[in-house]
């Protein structure tokens, strides 16, 4: 065995499966929910798994808590990688009972969030309502992300209703639509109580979505990627993702892992 091989491994090896674009890409987006890492850890994570993570959200009113150095810092560090970084949707939704959308635009700004998500998880938007706020949200320079569904237990996904709101919201220019599913993955939208998929709703959304790669899956756990990855293939946009599992996620969409190890070509023997 030869002693001075190049340390690069073959790139048959790195993807097995031939198709992972690199970033910036349309497709095979991942975004990984941060719920309060520290700055260090923050750092690790962007440092080791940046190339693999498309979006970092800091969930739900977590922005608000930080000091304000500290999230400057890791939105920098974020941006600096090549990372979209943005608060998370029920945030905004306080801005809106409490009236304070435009300077919650403002202070995203003035932060240096790059995206913002578009959201009525909890609150009621109408349909103008909602429009609205994806227009003036681009209109302020940021990346929007939309999400569809309720964070009720037990809420689930109208078929035609997510295929309308694809249809507008995208038209209107947000990048994505996620569907709900809560950090949690249970009991939410395309999963049960117990967290493993309906796969039945899954077929019939993408029956009814023209666009699958305009839709983003919210899956923070490890089956339910899984499932993900084996039905709609390597490249389908995940959310709500573990910082400690960008990584894994990357080598299951690679056939890198025994769970998804048929996604790889099989060389001739």
């Amino acid at each position: 065995m030869e002693h001075n091989a190049k340390r690069e491994w073959p790139p048959a090896l790195v993807d097995p499966t031939g198709r992972r674009e690199a970033k910036p890409r349309d497709a095979g987006l991942t975004m990984v929910i941060d719920k309060g890492l520290g700055l260090r850890a923050f750092e690790d994570m962007i440092r080791l798994a940046a190339p693999y993570i498309d979006v970092v959200k800091l969930g739900f009113g977590t922005s608000a808590l930080y000091p304000e150095e500290l999230l400057v810092r890791k939105i920098e560090a974020a941006r600096e990688a090549g990372v979209h970084v943005m608060p998370g949707g029920t945030f905004l939704e306080v801005a809106v009972t409490q009236q304070l959308v435009d300077a919650f635009l403002d202070t995203a700004k003035a932060y240096g969030f790059t995206a913002l998500e578009v959201s009525d998880g909890t609150i009621e938007l109408n349909r103008d309502q909602r429009s609205a706020l994806i227009v003036k949200s681009i209109d302020a320079g940021f990346t929007v992300f939309t999400e569809y569904g309720k964070k009720l237990f037990g809420s689930t996904i109208e078929w035609e209703e997510l295929a309308r709101t694809v249809e507008i919201d995208t038209g209107l220019g947000a990048s994505f639509v996620t569907i709900e599913a809560r950090e949690s993955g249970k009991g939410v939208g395309i999963f049960d109580e117990n967290g493993e998929c309906k796969t039945d709703d899954v077929e019939a959304i993408m029956n009814a979505v023209p666009n699958r790669h305009a839709l983003m899956w919210e899956a923070p756990l490890k089956s339910q990627q899984t499932e993900l990855l084996q039905a709609l293939g390597p490249n389908v946009n995940i959310g709500n993702v573990a910082p400690e599992d960008a990584l894994s996620l990357e080598a299951l969409r690679r056939g890198l892992r025994s769970d998804t190890f048929h996604l790889g070509k099989q060389a001739k023997v």
